[in-house]
């Protein structure tokens, strides 16, 4: 973890482009979020994410609101990465290895709106680790669901 970078990773036991599938769907952001944040998916949203996609997130933290994000970072199988207004950017990286694929998951603020202080003094950089975790975990958990109803 850098100064202005959380990440964390996994070892799924899935190809990576399993992985990014189920990434580049942002229907299944909400079944994946590992934060209890992210409630819904906008109907306006494309079915699958591309470089420079945008899409919306119908959003509960304290209470209820909508973020729109942009993708901006997207290599196939590899690599997709989206930012909404203040900047930040939520990126995952997959690398297959022995085993199946190593998800990196990171939240990058180097760029963003908001100075770490802010970030901080709003529990968000605490809690945002186990958040990831969680997602990583929900990300096995559908694929290995997914495999076992097959």
């Amino acid at each position: 973890m850098t100064e202005k970078v959380i990440s964390v990773e996994r070892v799924i036991p899935a190809s990576a482009q399993q992985i990014f599938d189920l990434l580049a769907d942002p229907s299944m952001h909400p079944v994946l979020d590992g934060s209890g944040t992210v409630k819904r998916s906008a109907e306006s949203n494309p079915a699958r994410l591309r470089l420079g996609a945008r899409f919306g997130m119908g959003m509960r933290l304290v209470g209820p609101y909508r973020v729109r994000n942009k993708v901006s970072e997207f290599e196939e199988g590899r690599r997709i990465g989206w930012h909404h207004f203040a900047n930040n950017v939520w990126r995952y990286e997959l690398e297959p290895v022995d085993g199946g694929t190593r998800v990196r998951e990171s939240f990058d603020y180097t760029r963003g709106l908001f100075p770490r202080f802010v970030l901080k003094a709003l529990g968000f950089l605490d809690r945002t680790p186990a958040a990831m975790e969680r997602t990583l975990e929900n990300i096995e958990q559908h694929l290995a669901g997914r495999a076992a109803s097959d």
